[in-house]
């Protein structure tokens, strides 16, 4: 990866062309090695190697008075944490503070559940991770920082245009029974139960040059399930590379082809149309959904030729939704808290569930004066959490939940003084013309997307509206009321109660008045700062070693001579724990082919025919095994190269080494 570039002292101008247009991509890939991973909350699942790396992607587009930034990051969620401290990055760079806050700057994720955790500062995201894990946060926001630096730096005058089509075979409801609580009419109007829109952007400069192409489609990234030990992006990851390499990028370059398939209304969305990841098929799965989306993206953005136009605007406010007043059903939000089919999980996805309670459960269907809610938190949180929790909450706090018997009171349990998730949430639109952006801090249902939708949409009379999900911060999910009544999995994560789509209804409601009406929006209460109030049961790495006789980077087993052409070439090296060194821009591994008398790099560790697979061998001792699929490889002469650090025992210091195979061949 290359540096940020060299600084502008004067903006562009934007010439004839209408906006001023970016693209920047920079690594987020986290630690490679037993750290928990983020999506199924599986204590179990920590990460041990690389199936591809993670990015974050940014575009800026500006006219002549404002500029917005939409990210979108390979990562389970945007969490406040990532929020405020890329805020604090761009303050502080005097290159990015005059043009880009926490107001005009969007961060999303994909949701891929393949990435690292603990980069939250809220318990109950850093429950299953042991923790926050400072070297996986401090990767992301530096990554994501420099990704909207690399965009600015790169901007230029140019257009956008966008296309819309529909997608109807790489998604399905996983939870039609809530979906199908929904009034008949409301679901009469739409073809389908998931929103099959795919809304793509096509940013082009003023000499034709493409900079990027940006797309939102609800489904989640899920083919891949808990089993998976490897980073890596999903089917938004996967199509990302895909269209990429179709665009000939270059990841080592400060200015190179972007592009993003972001998170849209995918809280009730599926791509596993063949049952739940299996743990056998999960790869497979994730290529087929990740290149369906990469086709029908493709086919978009040949034929976008309808340019975007017209002003680039942005409102931005926070609310506390522990205490709502929602003026339309005459009573509040509540306090945050998760419900009891919480703990069953997305049986769909295979999230791992504890065998207390079904998906549906009521406060109806369940005698709470039993053992049951204490079994489960014995069980569940263990003693140490248990200790945490509150001895009792109030009635009216239950009443306020309504069908969700409450299962973990994140609002009302304490943490070191602090909630165990965020009360005060980020409510945000972005505008670039006729096309306006919500970016909701939750997982969003279909139904709930769409009421979002229409209602900015009415307000704008805006051409197009996207829901952007998983962005800013992250409160789990958000149904709708007709959905929270039947406390499926969705319904009892979303946290704030009944009346939460309500408020969210409302407080955008506001946002879109305030940019109809040119008026500003007001900052709402500043959401608190817990940097300095983390705990982490984390063990770093206390030192490598090899055994005797050997050195890092030496091989254990070596490649065989000679493969056929689409085989699978496996190497094992003596190497060090990649926590010394994420590589962060670099590369574990590189696949070599040989040119004449010099050697070509042909495929990195981001590249998914590769895998960088670590295992420990007793006490100290790493073993690295690299395999590298070589479908799709021309035949010739190959050699496979391992990099990474190690840390010595005796004063800590931290050393590169390499290692490098035999020659084999592909015929």
């Amino acid at each position: 990866m290359g540096t940020t570039g060299v600084s502008r002292a004067v903006a562009p101008s934007l010439g004839s062309s209408p906006y001023l247009v970016g693209a920047g991509i920079y690594d987020i890939t986290g630690p490679a090695a037993e750290v928990g991973m983020m999506g199924f909350a599986e204590s179990a699942q920590k990460t041990e190697g690389i199936y591809m790396r993670l990015w974050s992607r940014a575009y800026i587009v500006g006219d002549a008075s404002k500029r917005v930034v939409f990210v979108s990051a390979d990562l389970g969620m945007i969490f406040q944490s990532i929020k405020q401290a890329v805020s604090r990055k761009i303050a502080l760079d005097s290159e990015l503070s005059p043009y880009y806050n926490q107001a005009n700057v969007l961060l999303s994720a994909t949701h891929t559940h393949s990435g690292p955790g603990g980069y939250s500062h809220y318990f109950l995201y850093n429950a299953t991770t042991a923790g926050f894990i400072k070297e996986n946060f401090d990767v992301i926001v530096d990554g994501i920082y420099r990704s909207i630096k690399l965009a600015h730096q790169n901007l230029v005058p140019g257009n956008v245009y966008i296309n819309q089509g529909t997608l109807t075979d790489a998604s399905k409801n996983r939870s039609a029974v809530a979906y199908d609580k929904n009034p008949a009419s409301e679901r009469s109007y739409y073809g389908s139960n998931v929103d099959q829109t795919m809304t793509l952007l096509k940013l082009v400069a003023a000499d034709g040059r493409e900079i990027g192409m940006v797309n939102w489609f609800a489904v989640h990234p899920t083919n891949v399930g808990p089993s998976n030990k490897l980073i890596g992006g999903d089917n938004k990851g996967y199509a990302s590379y895909l269209f990429e390499k179709s665009k000939g990028a270059n990841y080592s370059a400060n200015s190179t082809f972007v592009a993003a398939f972001a998170q849209s209304n995918a809280g009730d969305v599926t791509p596993n149309l063949w049952g739940p990841a299996d743990g056998v098929n999960d790869y497979a799965r994730q290529n087929i959904i990740g290149e369906k989306q990469f086709n029908k993206a493709q086919s978009l953005y040949t034929s976008a030729n309808t340019q975007l136009s017209g002003s680039v605007d942005f409102r931005h406010t926070y609310v506390n939704f522990s205490n709502l007043y929602v003026s339309s059903v005459g009573t509040t939000t509540c306090p945050a808290g998760m419900g009891a089919s919480f703990s069953a999980g997305s049986v769909e996805d295979n999230a791992v569930s504890v065998d207390f309670f079904d998906e549906g459960t009521t406060i109806d269907s369940l005698d709470w004066n039993t053992n049951t809610a204490d079994a489960f938190k014995s069980s569940f949180l263990g003693g140490a959490l248990g200790v945490l929790w509150p001895a009792s909450t109030s009635e009216a706090y239950k009443l306020c939940h309504a069908e969700k018997p409450v299962l973990i009171p994140t609002g009302v349990a304490s943490f070191d003084g602090n909630p165990w998730t965020p009360p005060v949430i980020p409510m945000q639109i972005i505008k670039i013309g006729s096309l306006a952006i919500l970016a909701i801090p939750a997982e969003v249902s279909t139904m709930a997307g769409r009421r979002l939708r229409s209602l900015v949409k009415n307000v704008l009379e805006n051409e197009y509206t996207v829901v952007a999900g998983l962005s800013n911060s992250y409160t789990s999910y958000l149904t709708t009321r007709e959905e929270y009544s039947s406390q499926q999995y969705e319904g009892a994560s979303t946290q704030f109660g009944p009346n939460t789509l309500f408020g969210y209804e409302q407080e955008f409601g506001k946002l879109a008045s305030a940019l109809r009406n040119g008026t500003a929006s007001p900052a709402g209460p500043t959401p608190a700062d817990l940097t300095n109030n983390q705990a982490t049961f984390q063990t770093g790495v206390v030192f490598d070693d090899v055994p005797l006789f050997k050195s890092f980077g030496s091989l254990v087993t070596q490649p065989s001579a000679s493969y056929s052409s689409g085989a699978t070439v496996s190497a094992v090296f003596w190497g060090g724990h990649p926590k010394n060194n994420m590589l962060i821009g670099s590369s574990f591994v590189d696949v070599e082919k040989q040119n004449g008398s010099t050697w070509a790099v042909v495929a990195r560790d981001y590249d998914p025919s590769t895998t960088y697979r670590w295992q420990r061998d007793g006490v100290a001792n790493s073993k690295i095994t690299v395999s590298w699929k070589t479908t799709s490889f021309p035949s010739g002469t190959y050699r496979i190269r391992h990099r990474g650090h190690w840390k010595s025992g005796w004063t800590g210091a931290i050393s590169a080494y390499q290692g490098v195979t035999n020659n084999f061949t592909v015929q």
